[in-house]
């Protein structure tokens, strides 16, 4: 894994292409029959879910036809450098995905994106979970209409290789060392103990944040978000040392899988555990497994009372071609039957109060609790809590770590990545 060919980097780039002034907004009075959708959304759960939205658009808008521009690439990858090259050429998509925090803000800052104080109105505003509302706005406006949260901090496993195995699937209070004993109880019986889609970085970053999270709790969340948090503490160390032990149960042909195709390969049996945010949940439904038969879930170790979240955004060009349509999209995302259609499929929760999810499965009912009662913290591996420069560093660290198991190598890149940022983190 390289973080220099993560998505930071191609985050990093979009804005820096896009830093050419404050465009004047396209009037969004302009009748037209068209509209562009630009996301990453094309595995099997993503694709069923991208395909309410646009549902409900048509339905809302007859006449109008959304083309669904989706570019494959994990987290983004791929969809963030075609966008970034769209945006150079001053040909942007209509719409397009993107995440909540410093992404949105970052968009917002260049005037690339409009303020949609007009879809955000009052009700909608009020009912939404107040650290996502506030994760969207820049100078006191929002610039992004949420689909939903992922919950990141989620640990997923076989129950039928746990059961071969002799080990009792994880619950409460479940620790880290609970965790890699289990791992070698399952590596002992002959399986494959850690599934890892590693082809796609984040997945590798997703774990560290997991595991640096079970060290580190809450109040450390919120210190290295502001800066504060010592890269060379005995609990950072602490965290990268327990990191690597996880790692070395990882299957050995993770390099090779997508997020995805390793979400599939715990469920058919390939592997016993995977730490993913639950878009895993979306695809293993897609693909026929059944909750409490197939497979379970469990809130990563350490880290049950919290809720790290994955927060999936659209926002409006500034210079949209159909931008009427542009904010219609945006309008329609809140709708709570098109909610819950869309969460379904996608196996992520409402951040609205007003959306009723008691015909979500248990396990997206339980994440929903969680979402309310529970501190919601921001991703860095997805550029929600931190700027893209640091972003990237945090990557190139992890890329470090894995490759070299040095302490001071992973917080050297990550002073490196303080002393280049020159966007300001709040």
């Amino acid at each position: 894994m390289t973080g220099r060919a993560s998505v930071a980097v191609a985050l990093s780039m979009a804005l820096a292409v896009s830093a050419c002034g404050s465009p004047e907004p396209t009037s969004a009075a302009k009748e037209t029959k068209q509209l562009e959708v630009m996301s990453w959304w094309t595995s099997g759960s993503e694709a069923a879910a991208l395909n309410t939205l646009l549902a409900a658009f048509r339905q809302a808008n007859p006449g109008v036809e959304p083309v669904n521009a989706a570019v494959a690439g994990g987290a983004g990858s791929q969809a963030i450098v075609a966008l970034a090259k769209r945006l150079q050429a001053g040909n942007p998509p209509d719409v397009w995905q993107t995440f909540t925090g410093k992404s949105v803000q970052g968009y917002a800052e260049r005037g690339t994106i409009r303020d949609v104080s007009s879809v955000l109105t009052g009700d909608v505003s009020a009912a939404m979970q107040p650290t996502v509302r506030q994760s969207l706005n820049r100078g006191g406006k929002p610039y992004g209409v949420p689909t939903g949260a992922h919950r990141s901090n989620v640990l997923w496993f076989n129950i039928g290789l746990l059961r071969k195995a002799g080990v009792t699937p994880p619950a409460g209070n479940y620790t880290v060392a609970a965790f890699l004993s289990d791992l070698q109880k399952v590596k002992a019986s002959g399986a494959t103990a850690l599934c890892l889609g590693g082809k796609d970085p984040f997945t590798t970053v997703e774990l560290f944040e997991n595991t640096l999270l079970s060290t580190i709790g809450t109040a450390g969340w919120k210190d290295m978000v502001n800066d504060r948090l010592d890269w060379r503490s005995a609990k950072v160390r602490s965290a990268l040392h327990s990191f690597g032990d996880i790692l070395a149960y990882a299957d050995p042909d993770a390099s090779a899988l997508t997020w995805d195709a390793a979400t599939k390969k715990l469920a058919t049996g390939g592997c016993a555990f995977e730490s993913v945010n639950d878009s895993a949940y979306g695809e293993l439904i897609a693909g026929g497994a059944q909750e409490g038969t197939d497979f379970g879930a469990a809130a990563f170790p350490g880290t049950g009372s919290s809720f790290l979240a994955v927060v999936d955004v659209f926002v409006a060009a500034t210079k949209a071609k159909n931008a009427k349509n542009a904010l219609a999209f945006l309008n329609g995302i809140s709708t709570p039957a098109t909610q819950v259609a869309f969460h379904k499929a996608k196996g992520s929760v409402p951040v609205l109060r007003n959306v009723d999810v008691s015909s979500l499965p248990a396990y997206q009912r339980q994440s929903s609790k969680t979402l309310w009662s529970s501190p919601v913290l921001l991703s860095v591996a997805h550029g929600e809590a931190m700027s893209p420069t640091f972003q990237e560093g945090f990557y190139d660290a992890v890329s470090t770590y894995v490759r070299t198991r040095s302490t001071d190598a992973f917080a050297d890149d990550l002073r490196n990545a303080v002393a280049n940022d020159t966007i300001p983190q709040r």
